[in-house]
């Protein structure tokens, strides 16, 4: 229940992966809420041991987690994210959405399929194809002035390594960074978020991979 409690909290995780939190002060407040899920009950040592406990394992995934790869951070600004309800109609025209981007211009495209939506992610200067070519489809959302931070990584780096995707997630979202989108294949990790964000995501993600 300790560890539900604390990994439902980015915030309360990263304190303790950092030892910036008393444990007997965060047992004190976890125990009502403990006591009420469990129906009896708790002593705070136990709390506090439970704590000490799910510390150590946070401190030991750290340890193994030190992504120090040989990767490379590209930023695009001036992006977009439509997200849609997902239909058959939509779904049957969705590839000509391809012959609209200039892919040899460096511009992108991102198509997430979900069970029940779809979100479009490419650049804003299509604002208006991408507008018509949705019309008759119900849009949930729009976002612009958006960014794309993506990190290169080699096979190994990324795609066979356990946590490289929530480390890079906790450490945006301990500075407060929204994630509007992610995005992910087998050597690439992007991030969708505010333009106003990037700078600040930029030199966060470019500290964890160690450049």
């Amino acid at each position: 229940m300790v560890k539900k409690l604390v990994s439902e909290n980015t915030f309360l995780l990263e304190a303790i992966s950092k030892d910036l939190i008393s444990y007997g002060n965060l047992a004190e407040q976890l125990k009502p809420e403990i006591e009420k899920e469990l129906g009896k009950k708790v002593k705070e040592a136990a709390i506090v041991m439970a704590l000490r406990r799910y510390a150590e394992e946070l401190h030991g995934f750290d340890k193994k987690a030190k992504f120090k790869f040989k990767g490379e951070i590209i930023m695009r600004t001036n992006i977009m994210d439509f997200n849609i309800v997902k239909s058959n109609k939509l779904s049957s025209k969705i590839k000509n959405l391809y012959s609209i981007i200039n892919f040899e211009r460096g511009d992108i495209l991102n198509i997430i399929l979900g069970n029940n939506e779809v979100s479009i992610i490419t650049n804003e200067k299509y604002r208006e194809k991408i507008s018509n070519f949705l019309k008759g489809e119900k849009i949930l959302n729009k976002e612009h002035s958006l960014a794309a931070l993506s990190i290169i990584f080699s096979k190994d780096d990324f795609f066979d390594t356990p946590g490289a995707i929530f480390t890079a997630s906790r450490k945006l979202a301990w500075e407060q960074i929204n994630i509007f989108e992610i995005v992910s294949t087998m050597t690439e990790l992007t991030f969708i978020l505010s333009k106003k964000d990037s700078m600040k995501a930029y030199n966060i993600l470019n500290e964890l991979i160690g450049k």
